[in-house]
């Protein structure tokens, strides 16, 4: 399978159509009042018709309550939820018989301890996304640029797909693959100049960095094999 490229918190058209244009597989959008990149019913609405289907669109969410998802699904109307708070797998499990979504759910990582919240969560989220663990005093659980022990990935054998996020960049992006494998890519503040101002270059460059290093990994694959 193609490595799956998500470009998350994008909240203007003009870096929108820039993630779209350079071949996004997932466009992810925030709603969550602290983070800079936070955008509302409105915005969403207006950025979800300019997807067009050219994107699967991801609404995150942290420990959203039904009455704020329900405004989200009818603003957005994603293909998928994105958990990136403390929702247990029961919440999970609840909100996807509610809504009849998949949902992503975000495990923060700092230490091989933290993995053991993977067997929490395989049965009832559709894909995992694993991310630096913020420090205690953060405002937001993820979107700081901070990156993670990628080799507490190295051996890891999932039944349910994953996303690899925190850190990222198109500078790193090829490392991170090399050593984690991760059939998939989540990027925020990895492409902004500021926090919550995306820079069209740095999507453009690290789409590319993503495309190139799976190629090149796929290469090795098929060369060790033969």
């Amino acid at each position: 399978m193609t490595l799956l490229v998500k470009i998350c918190g994008l909240s203007t058209p003009d870096t929108l159509d820039t993630a779209l244009d350079a071949g996004a597989d997932m466009v992810g959008f925030v709603f969550f009042a602290p983070s800079p990149r936070h955008v509302g019913s409105d915005l969403a609405r207006d950025l979800a018709a300019r997807v067009a289907g050219r994107a699967q669109k991801v609404a995150l969410t942290v420990d959203a309550d039904d009455t704020m998802l329900e405004q989200v699904v009818e603003a957005l109307v994603p293909d998928m939820l994105q958990f990136h708070g403390r929702e247990t797998p029961e919440r999970v499990r609840s909100v996807k018989s509610r809504f009849g979504l998949p949902v992503m759910k975000a495990i923060p990582i700092e230490a091989e301890a933290d993995l053991a919240a993977i067997d929490r969560y395989a049965g009832v989220a559709d894909r995992l996304l694993f991310d630096a663990r913020p420090p205690r005093d953060a405002t937001r659980p993820g979107g700081l640029g901070k990156a993670f022990d990628w080799h507490l990935l190295e051996h890891l054998d999932l039944a349910v797909p994953f996303m690899l996020s925190g850190g990222l960049d198109a500078d790193n992006l090829a490392q991170a693959l090399a050593i984690t494998r991760a059939p998939g890519v989540d990027v925020s503040s990895g492409v902004e100049r500021a926090p919550g101002v995306k820079d069209p270059d740095k999507i453009r460059a690290f789409i590319r960095a993503a495309r190139e290093a799976d190629r090149r990994l796929r290469a090795q694959r098929v060369t060790s094999s033969a």
